[in-house]
Protein backbone atom coordinates (compact mmCIF):
# COMPACT_ATOMS: atom_id res chain seq x y z
CA UNK A 1 0.00 0.00 0.00
CA UNK A 2 1.48 3.72 -1.04
CA UNK A 3 0.40 5.80 1.63
CA UNK A 4 0.97 9.66 0.16
CA UNK A 5 3.23 10.09 3.50
CA UNK A 6 5.72 7.91 4.67
CA UNK A 7 4.81 5.47 7.76
CA UNK A 8 8.42 5.65 9.07
CA UNK A 9 8.24 9.46 8.93
CA UNK A 10 4.45 9.63 10.42
CA UNK A 11 5.62 7.24 13.36
CA UNK A 12 8.69 8.98 14.22
CA UNK A 13 7.32 11.71 14.36
CA UNK A 14 4.40 10.66 16.99
CA UNK A 15 6.89 8.64 18.93
CA UNK A 16 9.21 11.58 19.44
CA UNK A 17 6.34 14.13 20.05
CA UNK A 18 4.89 11.56 22.66
CA UNK A 19 8.50 10.88 24.01
CA UNK A 20 9.21 14.52 24.86
CA UNK A 21 5.85 15.32 25.69
CA UNK A 22 5.38 12.10 28.50
CA UNK A 23 9.67 13.75 29.74
CA UNK A 24 8.03 17.33 30.13
CA UNK A 25 4.89 16.17 31.62
CA UNK A 26 6.36 13.95 34.45
CA UNK A 27 9.39 16.48 35.24
CA UNK A 28 6.18 19.41 35.98
CA UNK A 29 4.24 16.45 37.75
CA UNK A 30 6.94 16.08 39.88
CA UNK A 31 7.33 20.09 40.74
CA UNK A 32 3.54 20.93 40.77
CA UNK A 33 2.18 17.34 43.04
CA UNK A 34 5.02 15.54 44.47
CA UNK A 35 7.76 18.15 45.26
CA UNK A 36 5.13 21.40 45.08
CA UNK A 37 5.90 24.75 43.37
CA UNK A 38 7.18 26.13 47.18
CA UNK A 39 10.16 23.65 47.41
CA UNK A 40 11.10 24.34 43.56
CA UNK A 41 11.56 27.73 44.73
CA UNK A 42 13.10 27.31 47.78
CA UNK A 43 15.62 25.17 45.81
CA UNK A 44 16.29 27.44 43.09
CA UNK A 45 16.08 30.88 45.19
CA UNK A 46 19.12 29.50 47.62
CA UNK A 47 21.21 29.34 44.42
CA UNK A 48 20.27 32.22 42.75
CA UNK A 49 20.45 34.81 45.80
CA UNK A 50 23.76 33.57 46.38
CA UNK A 51 24.59 35.34 42.88
CA UNK A 52 22.71 38.42 43.89
CA UNK A 53 19.47 37.10 41.72
CA UNK A 54 16.55 38.47 43.47
CA UNK A 55 13.54 36.12 44.64
CA UNK A 56 10.91 37.41 42.51
CA UNK A 57 13.02 35.72 39.36
CA UNK A 58 12.77 32.45 41.12
CA UNK A 59 9.17 32.48 42.03
CA UNK A 60 8.22 33.50 38.91
CA UNK A 61 10.98 30.96 37.14
CA UNK A 62 9.74 27.99 38.75
CA UNK A 63 6.07 28.95 38.36
CA UNK A 64 6.61 29.22 34.66
CA UNK A 65 8.38 26.31 34.52
CA UNK A 66 6.42 24.20 36.57
CA UNK A 67 2.94 24.75 35.13
CA UNK A 68 4.50 25.19 31.48
CA UNK A 69 6.10 21.36 31.46
CA UNK A 70 3.02 19.97 33.21
CA UNK A 71 0.50 21.19 30.59
CA UNK A 72 2.01 21.39 27.71
CA UNK A 73 4.00 18.00 27.98
CA UNK A 74 0.28 16.76 29.04
CA UNK A 75 -0.98 18.84 25.22
CA UNK A 76 1.90 16.97 23.04
CA UNK A 77 0.97 13.90 24.57
CA UNK A 78 -2.17 14.18 22.83
CA UNK A 79 -0.99 16.69 19.91
CA UNK A 80 -3.08 19.86 21.18
CA UNK A 81 -1.49 22.87 19.92
CA UNK A 82 1.65 21.73 19.39
CA UNK A 83 3.39 24.69 18.09
CA UNK A 84 2.13 26.87 20.36
CA UNK A 85 3.39 24.37 23.27
CA UNK A 86 7.24 24.09 21.97
CA UNK A 87 7.51 28.06 21.69
CA UNK A 88 6.61 27.73 25.39
CA UNK A 89 8.71 24.97 26.17
CA UNK A 90 11.85 26.38 23.78
CA UNK A 91 11.31 29.55 26.59
CA UNK A 92 11.49 27.43 29.41
CA UNK A 93 14.97 25.46 28.66
CA UNK A 94 16.32 28.61 27.73
CA UNK A 95 14.85 29.71 31.10
CA UNK A 96 16.86 26.61 32.77
CA UNK A 97 19.78 27.01 30.65
CA UNK A 98 19.80 31.05 32.26
CA UNK A 99 19.19 30.00 35.25
CA UNK A 100 21.97 26.98 35.25
CA UNK A 101 24.20 28.74 34.04
CA UNK A 102 24.41 31.94 36.46
CA UNK A 103 24.54 29.15 39.47
CA UNK A 104 27.16 27.15 37.98
CA UNK A 105 28.93 28.93 34.92
CA UNK A 106 30.19 25.23 33.40
CA UNK A 107 27.07 22.91 33.84
CA UNK A 108 26.07 19.34 32.35
CA UNK A 109 23.99 20.14 29.81
CA UNK A 110 23.10 16.21 29.87
CA UNK A 111 19.69 16.97 30.92
CA UNK A 112 18.25 19.48 28.46
CA UNK A 113 19.99 19.12 25.25
CA UNK A 114 18.25 15.73 24.41
CA UNK A 115 15.03 17.64 24.90
CA UNK A 116 16.22 20.47 23.17
CA UNK A 117 17.34 18.50 19.99
CA UNK A 118 13.79 16.87 20.30
CA UNK A 119 12.35 19.87 20.28
CA UNK A 120 13.68 21.47 17.62
CA UNK A 121 13.35 18.54 15.42
CA UNK A 122 9.57 18.40 16.09
CA UNK A 123 9.82 22.21 14.91
CA UNK A 124 11.17 21.52 11.83
CA UNK A 125 9.65 18.43 10.10
CA UNK A 126 6.82 18.96 7.79
CA UNK A 127 3.63 19.27 9.83
CA UNK A 128 1.76 16.85 7.65
CA UNK A 129 4.41 13.96 9.04
CA UNK A 130 2.51 14.38 12.94
CA UNK A 131 -1.00 13.30 11.86
CA UNK A 132 -1.98 10.99 15.32
CA UNK A 133 -2.87 14.05 16.66
CA UNK A 134 -5.76 16.03 18.22
CA UNK A 135 -4.71 19.02 15.85
CA UNK A 136 -4.92 17.49 12.77
CA UNK A 137 -8.37 15.46 13.49
CA UNK A 138 -9.36 18.59 14.36
CA UNK A 139 -8.10 20.71 11.10
CA UNK A 140 -9.37 17.73 9.12
CA UNK A 141 -12.89 18.68 10.97
CA UNK A 142 -13.04 22.26 10.03
CA UNK A 143 -12.10 21.43 6.94
CA UNK A 144 -15.31 18.93 6.48
CA UNK A 145 -17.35 21.89 7.26
CA UNK A 146 -16.25 24.68 5.55
CA UNK A 147 -16.01 22.28 2.65
CA UNK A 148 -19.61 20.75 2.90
Amino acid sequence: MNFPIPVREMDAAFIVRVFLGIVFFLQGYDKVFRIGVRQVIQTVNQSLSSKGIPKIFSIIGAYFTSYCELVCGAFLIIGFLKYYCLYLLGFDLIFAAVAFGIIEPVWDMKHIFPRLALLIFLMVIPSQWDIISVDYVWSFIKFVKTTF
